[in-house]
Order: C-alpha cells, then structure tokens, then sequence
C-alpha cells in the first residue's frame, strides 16, 4: 500500500499580494471554441452570440492558437525567471462530447485555472461552474491537485451542480441601464466561478454574477465558517462576470477599481480606511481579428498578476495602467498577452497561486 507522507502542506496563499513562490498556469492545448447554451451567450452581444452558435464545438482557429501561444510561452519563461515554480495541467482533448443524465456537450479548454479552483490557505476548492462545458475542466488539473494532497493540502470539491433548466431563467434578458440587476441564474442550486473572488487575508470579496448566483456565494460562506468573512462587491456591469475586472487587490490597504462598473461610495465599510485607486481608460484594441473573437471586455487591462507588495506583471500594450500603476509606487513588469482574450483572459485569468510566502491576517477594519 502507499504510504501518504505527514501534512506539510506545499499549498498556502491567503491574499493576492504575498511575494509569489508557486503557481498553476492554463494551458491553450485542445481548445474547442464553447457551446452556444444561454449561460455562455448572455455575456456577448446578439450577433457574436449567432457567430459563435455556428462555430461551436470546432477547434479555435490556429492563427489564435500561435499567436496566444507565444505570448504564453513567455509569461511562463518571465514567472520562472522570477523564480516562481510553474505548474500546468494535462494537455486534454476538449473536443470530445461527454453527458449526465440531463444533459450532454462538448467540452472548452484548461486556460483559466482561476475559474475552476479556489486557493483559501491549504485548501484548494473545486468550483461548481455554470457552462455545462467546462463541466469536467478540473479533470485536466487532477495530476497537479493529486500531488498536492500527497504532499499535504487539503483538497475540496463543491458540490457538483446539475445545471438543469431549472438553474437558468427562461426569460431573462440583459438590464438596461437604470432597470435593476438581474440575473440569468436562478437559485435553484449553488453555482460559483473562482474568479469572481479575491482573497484579503480574513476577508474575501465577490461580486455576483451570470455564474455566480447567491446560494453559490452563501455555500462558499459556510464552507469556510466563522473565521472568514465574504463581502459583496455592487457591480454596475450589466453581463457581470468575475472580479478580476472589476475590483483587484494589489497590497495590504491598496485595491484597483473599475470606474465605470464601481460607485466607490457604495464599496463595502470594511474598505473605509483603504486607498482606492480608479483605474485608467484601456487603450483601444486595433487588431480587427482579435475585436472580433475576444471572450472579453475592454477592462481586460486590470487583470494584472501580483508577483509581490511591489512587483506586478501587467500588459505591455496597456501603456496607461503601467503609467499608473508606477504613480501608485508599484514596479510594473510588462509582458504580452493580449491574445490570450479569445481564450478567456489576461495574467490573472491565466493563472491560479497556490503558494504566497505569508500568513493568514485580517487586512480590514
């Protein structure tokens, strides 16, 4: 029989600042372009929503492929140059069509670590995603998490959604502007992405969304029990959809916001005492092939990745928030990745730290 070695765990990353040691990073390998279920489409407008129903299910196109795969191959070289130990999940034929009792689909890809796992301490949590595609996304991780929880981490996964019809309102459509939010998702079961939670020691902050429903935010919030606090973030984004966005922490005391999704006047009291910094206009993207197939919003220029207090990785064509971030007294280290949007996302997207030299503090009044 093998012997499981004594707890010592080689998972630990209680904030989005601590000086970084560890960290999974997506991979482009198989990537299938995703289904048109309503949960994928509500985020996109109507007629990119009727391109991509045609095109799903087939092979992103290799022009997509190359070009998000060099940048990717450099922002692993920089974070080794770093010294920060990078992991990657098994590469995976996301083509194949796989069922439940209810349901069956194709599956999406492995890019975005950050959506299917929850780093909190020693624990790596296992989300319970919306898409029906991504529905066995971790599956590609398994080799990693295993090794973990041989090594001593404590490995969680929530519970496995049945995404029904049930879960997603028939006759939902998006909020004009001054209409009050609603949401695709019912309440039917609970439903969360990673990636609309950042992590601050005690505290956690969300904003919910078209994949994350209340249940989903109030499971998470049992789950981790008294000493921990969840805040919700009010987000003005009409197709809201993870935080990183939205609301990034970038040290003890110090977060980013978007100012056309956030009233800083309705941020949460615990922030009171914090320094909050309006993040600049992106600049515009001009390449029409990356406009017209990326996953993403123009924001995508806050999804920046903390390498510590100081030192935080950001993209190089987003010259304004370099600028800015310098005027904040960080050290901004530019990287390319903007062709990783058709795949899902930017630095912090594409990655998932499980290990920030620190200790677990609370950070909030």
């Amino acid at each position: 029989m093998t012997q499981l070695p004594s707890p010592g765990s080689p998972v630990s990353s209680h904030n989005e600042w601590d000086p970084l040691e560890e960290i999974v990073v997506g991979r482009l390998d198989g990537a299938t372009i995703p289904s048109d279920h309503p949960v994928v489409l509500c985020n996109i407008p109507p007629w990119a929503g009727r391109m991509q129903a045609k095109a799903a299910g087939f092979r992103y196109p290799k022009l997509l492929v190359e070009r998000a795969q060099q940048e990717l191959d450099g922002f692993v070289a920089l974070l080794e140059s770093l010294d920060v130990t990078v992991r990657r999940p098994d590469a995976v034929d996301h083509k194949k069509r796989f069922a439940t009792p209810d349901w069956s689909s194709r599956g999406f890809c492995n890019t975005c670590p950050r959506d299917s796992m929850l780093v909190v301490g020693d624990e790596i949590i296992e989300t319970p995603m919306a898409w029906p595609c991504r529905y066995f996304e971790t599956h590609s991780y398994r080799t990693v998490l295993k090794d973990y929880f041989r090594r001593g981490a404590r490995w969680t996964s929530a519970p496995r959604p049945q995404l029904t019809d049930e879960l997603f309102d028939p006759d939902f459509t998006v909020p004009k502007p001054g209409e009050p939010m609603r949401y695709l998702l019912t309440e039917f079961e609970p439903v969360f992405d990673a990636a609309d939670f950042v992590r601050a020691g005690r505290d956690l902050f969300v904003t919910r969304s078209n994949v994350t429903n209340a249940m989903g935010i109030e499971w998470l919030r049992r789950h981790l029990g008294p000493g921990y606090r969840i805040h919700e973030i009010e987000s003005r984004c009409r197709t809201p959809m993870h935080i990183d966005t939205t609301f990034c922490l970038l040290g003890p005391g110090k977060v980013l916001v978007n100012p056309e999704y956030i009233d800083v006047d309705k941020l949460p009291d615990v922030l009171r005492n914090w320094d909050v910094l309006i993040a600049p206009e992106p600049e515009p993207i001009r390449d029409p092939l990356l406009r017209l197939t990326s996953m993403c919003g123009k924001w995508l220029s806050m999804n920046v990745l903390m390498i510590d207090e100081k030192r935080v990785i950001a993209e190089r064509h987003h010259t304004g928030m370099l600028r800015a971030l310098e005027s904040w007294g960080l050290e901004p280290i530019p990287s390319d990745l903007l062709h990783y949007a058709p795949f899902g996302g930017s630095f912090h997207c594409a990655t998932l730290d499980v290990r920030r030299r620190g200790t677990l503090e609370s950070y909030v009044d």
